[in-house]
């Protein structure tokens, strides 16, 4: 097989959650525990950081990677879905996995997959696994797919478990209320295990400290000891921001001066993830286990995009009008993202939008106009619809219908490529164009940029 016809198999002979929704998701582990078993267990043969969350788990993990390579470790790192490139979900210091390692994989369990019925997210687990055990990385940062209890990558004893925080998202699956999507996402805590939780939410606390004393896990929520100055600062190319550990300032002990702190990762919800970040590296190092030096936890978070490669969060795509794009594809995103527009100086917001078919787009539309308008962020928005190119994207006409149905006018375009073409023509330098919604839609972008 060549690298073409093997993703060819990956994508299409099997069901993809990305492409077609509902009919890829399992609802259990038995085709992962066979494939395990298939494989010869290779989830055993590495240490591992597991990572949930409805957002923040992708900064989070790739945060705790990069420090960790700067820490001396080589360090495999599992993310999904991809933008631009497969290999992207399956990185060692950085680097995407060969092609060839992919086309090997498959060939050789390619009767296995199909006589098992694999899902395509099945067998990129796999994969991961196989090849963070060939080639001997030191640790793993395995970022959940969806939920967590009944995930594929849920079959790892790691060293430490990780939470973000829970919202409404893939409510279809994993249930209707923060409670019980904080119950799946739960389901990643393991037995003695310890557990950082990042944000502490009313609803769903008691779940986790439930869980967590079942399993006697012990559990921190990371926004009780770790708080980001929310004064940062854009220095036009990272955030550069203060630490507070449990309230008090981190300061140099050497001049007494409050140390700063700088991140390649820019927005301002990085604050609660960073805060996450640190709590998990406390956590760590008091187990003993790995060191992590304060040098190499201060450069892994500034160069967590150069060692990790992470696109689409609050990434600068062009300048003069400066052009953002925001993977921002659930209420929770939208208000995130919001406090980074606030923070900004732009005259007026070129706003492109698409998503894929099974979110409730209207609800999502009506809520960001509202907070948009709510804050009274710069001129009258304009408005630009466009749509994924993956199966699932929803129909660009059909969203700028529905959207002229709640009020809000603007101009439909097949290709997002297209709209920001159109956008930055009618900004001037001081306007800001964003495009956010999908990440499937950011991806179309950067495919061209």
């Amino acid at each position: 097989m060549t690298y073409q016809e093997t993703l060819d198999f990956l994508y299409n002979s099997l069901p993809a959650y990305h492409r077609i929704g509902a009919a890829a998701y399992k609802a259990d582990l038995k085709n992962t525990e066979a494939m395990m078993d298939q494989l010869g267990h290779p989830e055993t043969a590495f240490r591992s950081i597991h990572v949930a969350g409805t957002n923040g788990k992708g900064s989070v993990s790739h945060f705790l990677a990069s420090i960790l390579q700067e820490a001396g470790y080589k360090v495999g790192l599992y993310t999904s879905p991809h933008l631009v490139d497969f290999r992207e979900r399956i990185r060692i210091n950085g680097e995407k996995i060969p092609e060839e390692a992919v086309v090997e994989f498959v060939e050789k369990n390619k009767l296995f997959f199909v006589n098992q019925g694999l899902s395509f997210f099945e067998m990129t687990v796999g994969l991961a696994y196989d090849y963070f055990r060939s080639e001997q990385v030191d640790i793993a940062v395995v970022e959940v797919g969806m939920g967590g209890r009944l995930d594929s990558t849920n079959v790892i004893t790691p060293l430490l478990s990780i939470i973000t925080n829970i919202g409404l998202d893939h409510t279809q699956f994993l249930g209707d209320t923060l409670e019980k999507i904080a119950y799946e996402k739960a389901g990643i805590i393991k037995p003695g295990v310890p557990v950082v939780v990042g944000q502490t939410q009313p609803e769903t606390k008691p779940v986790f400290e439930r869980v967590a004393a079942e399993r006697q896990s012990p559990i921190t929520f990371a926004d009780s000891k770790w708080r980001v100055d929310p004064n940062w600062k854009f220095d036009g190319e990272r955030m550069v921001f203060t630490l507070e550990h449990e309230g008090a300032l981190l300061t140099d002990h050497t001049t007494g001066n409050v140390d700063e702190f700088t991140s390649g990762l820019i927005g301002p919800y990085q604050m609660w993830n960073i805060a996450t970040v640190c709590e998990a590296v406390q956590q760590l190092r008091d187990g003993g286990v790995l060191t992590i030096g304060e040098d190499a936890f201060r450069r892994g978070l500034d160069r967590v995009v150069d060692n990790t490669h992470l696109m689409g969060r609050w990434q600068i795509v062009g300048r003069n009008p400066l052009t953002v794009c925001e993977t921002a594809h659930n209420f929770d995103g939208i208000n995130a993202m919001m406090l980074g527009l606030v923070g900004l100086d732009f005259k007026r917001l070129h706003i492109i939008y698409g998503c894929v078919n099974d979110k409730d787009y209207k609800k999502i539309l009506t809520y960001l106009h509202s907070q948009l308008d709510a804050e009274h962020i710069g001129q009258d928005p304009v408005w630009y619809f466009s749509q994924p190119s993956v199966q699932r994207g929803l129909e660009v006409n059909i969203l700028q219908e529905a959207a002229r149905g709640l009020g809000i006018e603007g101009d439909a375009y097949a290709d997002v490529r297209d709209a920001v073409a159109a956008a930055r023509s009618n900004a001037d330098d001081n306007d800001l164009v964003l495009v956010t919604g999908s990440i499937f839609l950011i991806a179309d972008l950067l495919r061209g940029v």
